[in-house]
């Protein structure tokens, strides 16, 4: 076992693992190519049946007029701010301070691009339309994040989120979807994607997050802002010779996977209330919104690892493989539910729950 994490190494000994799809190995590649013709023609430079057809499904799944596939989502939402910058002559946009672009992507949107962000609400909440009223800062384009990750996948109300796109309309703001996890949402509204992406200019989605494709991403909206964003592809070395293993991937795992969102989201709040049975545990939200969410031990980080790797020993389910330490008596870790969860058997999993308060109590009673 690795010494350098070996709750990591341990989790991937474990028979069952209850996040996500299964390994990220190459078969999952294998598993999509075994469906296509060998003899299909791959794209070229961003041309091409197989992208030009996937681009053309995903456009009409999410109710706009065309949509642009990418290598990443990063470069994806970069560019889509760009554009919308450009047509305003304005180099300001909105997003929520833990936004993928202001703390996963090293100042890219400033460096590349010289777009200033404005940070709208409070670290631990959603951006609410009173955030976006009370803006001092004129901007040309305000990102919202459904779900917002760095804080367990927590939603505003569909009426507060139809609110927010009334008014940006109302001033001319242009209103961008970072749905990297859009698919998983559409569960708890009760909505199609193109009645969420109907309030929205232009709309990111991902294909390895919830879809398990991967990688890649597509950007959705008007045919003038997608072929911008073509040349703005170009720019920025995202016209690979050839994306077909991405798209290939993405279109498989699309259709395997898009119409197993209720059953994630239904499992994710099972698991929840597992979770929140447990001494000294809590998830957020305390009911998930998505099928993700995450759990918080107001246990010491060390001593959670210790029994967690107890745990995966004797019974042979992974809970996790990495915790994140908030303080030295807090810490927690992030539940995405897939294609892994509905195989454990359920006495199995009653037990590691019975087991894990069980411990988390003696842990407590020995300090």
């Amino acid at each position: 076992m690795s010494q350098e994490n070996p709750l990591l190494e341990a989790f991937k000994d474990t028979e069952y693992q209850i996040s996500g799809h299964g390994k990220r190995d190459i078969s999952v590649l294998k598993e999509a190519m075994d469906t296509i013709d060998g003899q299909l023609e791959s794209d070229v430079y961003g041309n091409g049946k197989v992208i030009d057809d996937f681009q053309e499904k995903i456009a009409k799944f999410l109710g706009k007029e065309s949509s642009v596939f990418f290598p990443s989502g990063t470069m994806a939402q970069q560019i889509a701010l760009r554009i919308w910058c450009d047509q305003k002559r304005l180099k300001k946009v909105a997003y929520h301070p833990l936004s993928h672009l202001e703390i996963h992507e090293e100042d890219g949107l400033k460096k590349l691009h010289g777009i200033e962000p404005i940070l709208l609400a409070d670290k631990k909440r959603v951006i609410t339309l009173n955030d976006v009223v009370n803006m001092k800062e004129e901007i040309s384009c305000l990102l919202l994040e459904l779900p917002q990750r760095e804080i367990g996948g927590q939603l505003p109300e569909y009426e507060e989120l139809a609110a927010i796109s009334n008014y940006c309309r109302d001033k001319g703001i242009k209103l961008h979807l970072d749905g990297a996890r859009l698919f998983e949402i559409l569960p708890f509204y009760q909505k199609s994607a193109a009645e969420i992406c109907s309030l929205f200019d232009s709309i990111y989605v991902s294909f390895y997050k919830g879809i398990g494709g991967i990688a890649g991403a597509i950007l959705a909206g008007p045919k003038d802002f997608t072929d911008e964003s073509k040349v703005w592809k170009r720019r920025h070395g995202g016209d690979l010779i050839s994306l077909y293993p991405y798209i290939i991937s993405a279109n498989y795992y699309f259709d395997q996977r898009v119409n197993k969102m209720e059953q994630y989201y239904e499992e994710a709040k099972e698991l929840a209330a597992l979770y929140n049975q447990c001494y000294c545990v809590k998830t957020v939200p305390l009911e998930p919104v998505s099928n993700m969410f995450h759990v918080y031990f107001t246990v010491p980080k060390n001593k959670v690892e210790s029994i967690l790797l107890e745990l995966y020993k004797e019974i042979e389910i992974g809970l996790t493989g990495s915790l994140r330490e908030v303080s030295e008596s807090v810490c927690y870790f992030e539940v995405n539910i897939g294609d892994q969860y509905t195989n454990i058997p359920s006495e199995r999993l009653k037990k590691v729950f019975f087991s894990l308060d069980k411990r988390l109590r003696e842990s407590r009673i020995q300090v």
